[in-house]
């Protein structure tokens, strides 16, 4: 369980600048990994990452210190019964066909009206002016919320991705996601009263008028779940936009084959989460002692999956390094189901809720903004290049394009 030497620590600039190449040592020197600094065993290899997804054993009671103290308690947290019956309350909202019938329009008029902002300019930002704000905007509205609040969450959404990502216990960064989550409560519980006695067709309606069995959301459960949905929702779509179209901007050939066929978009964001995932890293906990790849970990302890290392795992896909939208392993009519064989999503009864809302947003997003940008190249010659290592994507996406007439 000792890091070969030659591998720098996950909390050094050297792995945030290349992870890879420490994930490819990690599976093949190291696949269980005790760090001192986190206080977690580090796993790396594709069938450890997928057993501790999917395996019952591998419980989420590391949420209770590590999302509870930011979004309150969520679903991710509750077992058996408990999440079976709250996960089952949202998930209606985010099935294909409900999705597309009453928040389609919404996805299309808000990357409409970020896309306005600079198909006239020739060039752009990708990432400052588009991905960081997209979800966020959609899920602001999704919810039903005033539009003039779209900067206070990009905030919120901001302060509480850093909280989750303080691996080094900045005490900075904790200090302000504590506070995210009061002022969070403090706006959304007296809209989420409110709109108990206004019900409309909005998201946040749809939260408060959902029973099962007699069972209803509170208002701490559906504030819990707003939270958590404006950061996981959000960090997905927003590095998975910037980092697809990083990787086909790098990849001419693909970008053309992606603009002539858009069909081929959804595989374009499959290859994408398994290429260059936006969350590199979640955390389990055995409720018993576990065998794994190289050792024993013990119950109760705290296990760190890195998805960026099993996605690229050798024993599972050929020539991992490599990004390929038309790779033989790429299942894309499994991609966004519990079926999936990347492990962006997770997998098992914690896979993610949200992720046809990504693939939806996505779809919207890269049509749009292909058509709005033809001619579409990087600005300069610099390559770019991605950030963070919980999460990871594009800093900066500068582009260049023939502006609209």
């Amino acid at each position: 369980m000792t890091a070969p030497v030659n591998t720098p620590d996950i909390l050094s600039p050297e792995f945030m600048a290349d992870p890879y190449s420490a994930y490819r040592v990690l599976r093949n020197e190291a696949p269980l990994l005790w760090h001192e600094g986190i206080q977690s065993y580090i796993i790396s290899r594709y069938e450890d990452v997928e057993r501790a997804f999917k395996d019952e054993v591998f419980t989420t009671a590391n949420y209770d210190w590590q999302l509870e103290p930011v979004h309150g308690r969520t679903f991710l947290q509750m077992s058996g019964r408990e999440h079976a019956v709250r996960r089952a309350l949202v998930v209606p909202a985010f099935r294909g066909a409900e999705l597309r019938r009453t928040f389609l329009p919404v996805i299309e008029r808000n990357a409409r009206e970020l896309i306005d902002g600079f198909r006239h300019a020739g060039e752009a930002d990708l990432v400052a002016q588009f991905a960081t704000r997209f979800p966020i905007n959609v899920i602001v509205d999704m919810l039903g919320l005033d539009k003039a609040d779209h900067d206070r969450f990009h905030a919120w959404y901001t302060s509480i991705i850093a909280f989750l990502g303080n691996l080094s216990q900045d005490p900075g960064v904790t200090e302000r996601g504590l506070r995210t989550r009061e002022e969070f409560a403090a706006y959304m519980i007296p809209i989420v009263r409110q709109r108990r006695s206004r019900l409309g067709d909005d998201l946040l309606s749809t939260l408060c008028r959902a029973e099962i069995d007699g069972t209803r959301m509170s208002d701490e459960d559906i504030k819990a779940f707003c939270s958590l949905l404006l950061t996981a929702g959000g960090e997905t779509t927003d590095k998975g936009i910037a980092s697809l179209f990083a990787q086909l901007l790098r990849h001419p050939d693909q970008l053309e084959a992606v603009r002539r066929d858009r069909s081929l978009i959804a595989r374009a964001f499959a290859e994408t989460l398994r290429h260059s995932p936006p969350v590199h890293m979640i955390m389990r906990q055995p409720a018993q002692d576990v065998k794994l790849s190289g050792g024993v970990v013990p119950a109760g302890s705290t296990v760190t999956c890195l998805i960026g290392a099993a996605n690229r795992d050798e024993e599972h896909y050929a020539d991992p390094d490599a990004f390929d939208i038309f790779r033989r392993e790429l299942e894309e009519s499994t991609a966004f189901s519990a079926a999936a064989t990347h492990l962006a999503f997770a997998l098992g009864r914690h896979f993610c809720v949200g992720a046809l809302l990504a693939k939806t947003e996505v779809e919207v997003a890269a049509n749009q903004l292909l058509d709005a940008m033809p001619g579409l190249r990087l600005a300069g010659d610099s390559e770019p290049g991605e950030q963070g290592v919980f999460t990871r994507g594009p800093a900066s996406l500068r582009v260049r394009f023939t502006p609209a007439a």
